[in-house]
């Protein structure tokens, strides 16, 4: 399936559900970003007491390590939203946040992306090229857990390795074609990646569903 068609999937998948899309993009800017910033502010006495600290304090950078760990299995979790809509599904916001409900698939999810995240670096210690390549490779992991939870996180990452073979060229040509849409956001301040977001994550949702789940589920993963 060519790349145009991907993205008029994509299109599609989201008629009538732009607002749906928006508004979780929306909370999760406030979640990441405004959220922290008030804890900050908070802990350290009120805006006044925050303005004056020409350091950080030890426990604002713990906070943040924590914070960004505990955000892995809502970022996941919203990929799979994307997919549920490709899927002509019905997903609302609160079904992204029923993630926290599994303790252990959020644990796995975590492990999931800290694993994938020191392969990707280990490779881009021999060169940055290794390790885009690789990261490409690795790029299925957390849908693949979505529709195989008996998958173990290594066998995830070397089940999508198998299956992005002769896709990652493609891969890195749809993430291309969002550059232009990109360079226009900066023109709206950002706002316009409300609906950025929600159209590159959709179309990668039917990258996954349209090239890789067709793929035989049936042939032996290679440890």
């Amino acid at each position: 399936m060519r790349i145009t068609e991907l993205k008029r999937k994509a299109l599609h998948s989201l008629r009538g559900k732009w607002g749906v899309a928006v508004s979780l993009m929306l909370l999760l800017f406030l979640i990441t970003f405004i959220l922290p910033s008030i804890i900050e502010v908070l802990g350290s006495g009120g805006f006044s007491q925050w303005f004056k600290e020409e350091e950080t304090p030890l426990w604002s950078d713990i906070f943040s390590i924590v914070f960004s760990i505990a955000l892995i299995p809502l970022s996941i979790s919203i990929t799979w939203f994307y997919l549920n809509l490709v899927r002509e599904g019905n997903p609302d916001i609160p079904e992204v946040f029923a993630i926290y409900k599994d303790g252990k698939t959020s644990f796995k999810l975590i492990w999931a992306s800290i694993l994938q995240s020191i392969f990707i670096f280990l490779w881009s210690l021999l060169l940055i090229i290794p390790g885009i390549i690789k990261g490409f490779a690795y790029s299925q992991v957390f849908f693949l857990l979505k529709d195989h939870p008996e998958y173990t996180v290594l066998e995830a990452i070397t089940e999508s390795r198998k299956r992005m073979k002769g896709l990652k060229w493609k891969y890195f040509l749809m993430h291309l074609s969002f550059i232009g849409w990109g360079i226009l956001c900066m023109f709206t301040i950002g706002i316009g990646l409300l609906w950025l977001i929600p159209y590159a994550g959709t179309t990668l949702a039917a990258f996954y569903n349209e090239l890789i789940v067709p793929q035989d589920d049936d042939q032996p993963i290679e440890a």
